[in-house]
């Protein structure tokens, strides 16, 4: 009898499904370039999170956010929105709150991203858009500051190491505070901004033209960010 229960115990153990840690979650960025997404394409592909553009300075909105957003919604992923800044239009605060207004907000019901604020290179004039470093700061931090007494979430800082240094003088100042997403192509995240010991997000390549990411982290710290804990 102690051998049969032995071998019925074995046996149980073997039946139980192995569980592992579902590491570093995979997720893209989309605007209107990709137009209609199949989200459930992405999703099969391993996809659990996405990020969509939802401003521009304080005149364009993307008119696929709609669609993109409900379509990830739908298909059950954590989604979240992000402003294209245009430090040399107007104030970061005026830019935040058309960002909140147009799709970036935040509320902590466990599928909602903090809102991203992509500052990166110039696409149409001067790599800074003719601010001083110690201007670009003080143009961060208002966004930042805006979003957060409307949320209670800083935003997700999107840039590149090349730009930060150059354009914020590799300012430290929202490290504490922001979360980090960084683009950079490639096997390696390489050298990051001053202050940030790791990166949230990694975007670290591209796939079927569409940006695709990492979270720092598994499943259940992405799902603690989206509930803001």
């Amino acid at each position: 009898m102690k051998l049969l229960s032995l071998l019925l115990s074995i046996t149980a153990a073997l039946a139980e499904p192995v569980i592992t840690k579902r590491s570093d979650p995979l997720g893209i960025d989309v605007s209107s370039h990709q137009g209609t997404v199949d989200w459930s394409s992405w999703k099969s592909k391993g996809v659990t999170f996405a990020y969509i553009k939802a401003t521009e300075g304080t005149t364009y909105t993307n008119p696929d956010f709609s669609s993109q957003y409900t379509g990830a919604t739908n298909t059950g992923l954590i989604r979240g929105g992000y402003h294209f800044a245009h430090p040399d239009s107007s104030t970061g605060a005026t830019q935040a709150s058309y960002f909140l207004k147009h799709g970036g907000g935040w509320s902590p019901d466990g599928i909602t991203l903090p809102g991203a604020l992509d500052i990166e290179y110039n696409p149409s004039g001067s790599e800074c858009y003719g601010l001083s470093a110690s201007s670009m700061v003080s143009w961060i931090k208002s966004f930042s500051n805006q979003y957060h007494s409307s949320t209670t979430r800083y935003p997700v800082i999107y840039t590149t190491t090349d730009w930060w240094k150059s354009c914020t003088g590799n300012s430290a100042s929202f490290a504490s505070t922001n979360p980090l997403w960084i683009a950079h192509p490639g096997s390696s995240i390489g050298t990051l901004p001053a202050g940030w010991s790791y990166t949230t997000f990694w975007q670290y390549g591209t796939s079927d033209s569409t940006d695709v990411d990492k979270f720092n982290g598994d499943s259940a710290g992405l799902k603690r960010m989206a509930l803001g804990s």
